[in-house]
């Protein structure tokens, strides 16, 4: 199995074929299995909503969906987007299952806080085919992680017991599933505290650990985490150690992310529906994937130039 890392190199680098306004399907897709999530995190594009969503994906849709992106060439598609799919433990499972056993999936992953990752869902998740689980693992501490996840201090505790028994789970139980973690790099003091933590309770249970920059999510993350004195990089440039240009930016290129409602974003940080290309619940993937508002939006993301477009604002171009 490659590298976590080699495959998200392989989705924020661009490839020729794809620099074009309607490019081929993309080769992964996230899947907004639940948009809700139990943390607030003030880096977070969740918290610009002003209401929370409360239903879940239905699963008729995701299996339609997912069946259109497999016979168009999709071959990842991550069982997460914004939310946290632990939410809704069961369907996460289904839909696990029917990606892997009913349309053969080639590769299926999962980003989670781990604080609801209980052992009996992880492994349910294991059994029915999920080959990658990634821990977001952000704190260094109780008190940094109430001040930063804006949450009870308890569930950091339960997020590293969960890391733990997950290791134990797929040992117990012989199960393929890759389990990795990745966290995000500060500066100064709070990274030598991050390294301390995660030599004790995080690296002993994955089998790979990388550090991702912090992203502005659309510019969402700057206010809150200058106030906190750290500072977003420019958009989604990936992960540390292979950083793309903003522009154009990867997101709308080689990867498809769609919203629990159904809606195809060319946005990774999209939580207020902002940069909505098509809406599933009408028009097929690849209809949407190449619709009339998505090409343009490539086109000036092509020219460097997204002056005029819903872009516009992100930190990545001002």
């Amino acid at each position: 199995m490659a590298a976590i890392t080699e495959r998200i190199d392989n989705i924020t680098r661009i490839p020729a074929p794809y620099l074009k306004a309607k490019p081929p399907a993309p080769k992964s897709v996230k899947i907004e299995i639940s948009p809700r999530c139990n943390y607030r995190c003030g880096f977070c594009a969740l918290r610009s909503r002003e209401v929370q969503p409360k239903w879940d994906m239905d699963f008729g849709l995701f299996k339609r969906i997912t069946r259109e992106m497999r016979d168009a060439g999709v071959e990842e598609i991550g069982v997460f987007y914004l939310g946290e799919s632990f939410m809704n433990p069961r369907l996460l499972v289904d839909c696990i299952a029917y990606l892997k056993q009913d349309i053969a999936m080639p590769y299926v992953f999962l980003t989670s806080n781990a604080s609801m990752a209980f052992p009996e869902a992880v492994e349910a998740c294991m059994k029915a085919g999920l080959d990658s689980l990634k821990w977001s693992v952000n704190a260094c501490d109780e008190e940094q992680f109430e001040r930063i996840m804006g949450v009870a201090g308890r569930l950091f505790r339960h997020a590293l017991e969960n890391i733990r028994r997950a290791w134990e789970v797929r040992a117990e139980h012989g199960c393929k599933t890759g389990l990795y973690a990745s966290s995000i790099r500060y500066d100064g003091e709070q990274h030598q505290k991050m390294e301390a933590l995660l030599a004790e309770r995080v690296r002993p249970y994955v089998d790979q650990h990388y550090w991702l920059p912090l992203y502005s999510m659309g510019a969402f993350a700057t206010e809150r985490e200058e106030k906190l004195g750290y500072r977003p990089t420019a958009g989604n440039q990936g992960r540390i150690g292979a950083l793309r240009e903003p522009l154009p930016c990867w997101s709308a290129f080689t990867e498809g992310h769609v919203t629990a409602e159904g809606k195809l974003s060319a946005c990774c940080f999209d939580a207020t529906a902002n940069w909505t290309m098509g809406d599933l619940n009408k028009v097929s993937f690849m209809d949407a994937w190449n619709s009339a508002p998505f090409a343009a939006l490539r086109e000036a993301h092509l020219r460097r130039d997204v002056r005029g477009t819903v872009c516009e604002n992100c930190i990545a171009y001002s």
